[in-house]
C-alpha cells in the first residue's frame, strides 16, 4: 500500500510525459511546500484544488522513472492541506487516483470527482466558499492540450483567497491559433482566452504591425484579464522572469509556461522565492 505514495512502479495505470513534467512538478512540489510551512498556522482551512489530476503517478518515457503527479505531491507534502479536491476526466485515471490516495492517513481529506472540471469547478467554488472568511487556497491548472477555459478560471477567482498556478499551454496554441483565427466560429482558442481579442493580436504580430514575441503580447494579455480578476501584479527590478519556461528536452522547443497568480503580495514572493532557482538549485539567469 505504501508504494501507492511513492514515486515507484505500483502496477496501476501512469501518465506517459517527457522529461519535461520533472521540473513542472518540481515548481509545484517546492511551492506546495514554502506555501504550507509559512501558512498552516495562519489558516486553519487549506483547500488544494486540482483540476486537471490525472493518475497521480508519471512515467518518463525515455529513461522509465516515476514521478508522483501533482495531487500526490500535494497529499504526500510535509503539512498537508486541511481539504483537497481533484478532478479527472478518464474514469481509469480516477480509478487509479482513488487507490493511491486511499493509502493516505489524509484519505478522509480528498474529494475525487470524475468529469469535466470546467462543469465541475462551479460545486467545488460553492463547497469552498462556505468557509471563504478563514480560507487560504491554492489550485493548480495544468491542461494536457487546450482543456481549459477562462471561465474555469474566473469562477475560481470568485474565492476570496485563491492563488493560481496556471499552465499556459504555448504549444498547443502554436498548434491551433492559425485555425482559430481563420474560423468565425468559437474555438478553444477563443474559450482558453475568454475573449476574441487574442485575435487582434494575432493578427497584428502576423502582419508585421507588431514587434517579435507574440507569447508576451498574449500572456501580457491574459495577465491583464487576470487583474481584472482582483489578482495583482508585482512589479520587480531584477529581470529574473516569475513565468518558467518550460521546453522539450531534446528540442529546447519551448512548450509551456507556469503563470502564477494571487491577490496578496505575499504569494507572489513565495513563488519568486521559488522560481528564482531551477529544478537543479542553480540560480535562473535574467531574461
Amino acid at each position: 500500500m505504501q508504494a501507492y505514495l511513492q514515486p515507484q512502479g505500483d502496477d496501476l495505470l501512469t501518465r506517459k510525459t517527457g522529461a519535461w513534467a520533472a521540473v513542472k512538478l518540481d515548481y509545484l512540489a517546492r511551492y506546495i511546500d514554502v506555501f504550507e510551512t509559512s501558512m498552516r498556522r495562519k489558516w486553519p482551512v487549506r483547500y488544494y484544488v486540482d483540476l486537471l489530476a490525472g493518475p497521480g503517478k508519471n512515467v518518463i518515457r525515455d529513461s522509465g522513472a516515476i514521478l508522483l503527479g501533482s495531487p500526490l505531491l500535494a497529499l504526500t507534502t510535509t503539512y498537508p492541506f486541511t481539504g483537497y479536491f481533484f478532478v479527472e476526466l478518464s474514469d481509469k485515471n480516477t480509478k487509479a487516483l482513488q487507490q493511491r490516495c486511499a493509502a493516505s492517513p489524509n484519505s478522509h481529506l480528498v474529494d475525487i470527482r470524475t468529469g469535466d472540471c470546467n462543469d465541475l469547478v462551479n460545486d467545488i467554488v460553492a463547497h469552498i466558499k462556505q468557509d471563504d472568511w478563514h480560507s487560504l487556497n491554492l489550485a493548480f491548472l495544468d491542461p494536457e492540450g487546450m482543456e481549459l477555459r477562462w471561465e474555469t478560471v474566473a469562477k475560481l477567482a470568485t474565492v476570496q483567497r485563491m492563488d493560481l498556478i496556471i499552465n499556459y499551454p504555448q504549444y498547443g496554441l502554436n498548434l491551433n491559433m492559425r485555425q482559430a483565427f481563420e474560423t468565425t466560429g468559437q474555438t478553444r482558442v477563443d474559450d482558453f482566452f475568454g475573449d476574441r481579442a487574442w485575435r487582434k493580436i494575432y493578427q497584428d504580430w502576423q502582419k508585421g504591425r507588431a514587434p517579435p514575441g507574440l507569447h508576451r503580447r498574449l500572456i501580457d494579455f491574459y495577465r491583464e484579464r487576470l487583474q481584472d480578476l482582483g489578482y495583482t501584479e508585482v512589479l520587480r527590478d531584477d529581470q529574473v522572469g516569475d513565468e518558467p519556461l518550460i521546453r522539450n528536452a531534446r528540442r529546447r522547443a519551448p512548450l509551456y509556461r507556469l503563470l502564477f497568480a494571487s491577490k496578496h503580495p505575499l504569494g507572489h514572493d513565495f513563488w519568486h522565492k521559488v522560481t528564482r532557482r531551477d529544478v537543479h538549485g542553480q540560480a535562473r539567469l535574467p531574461i
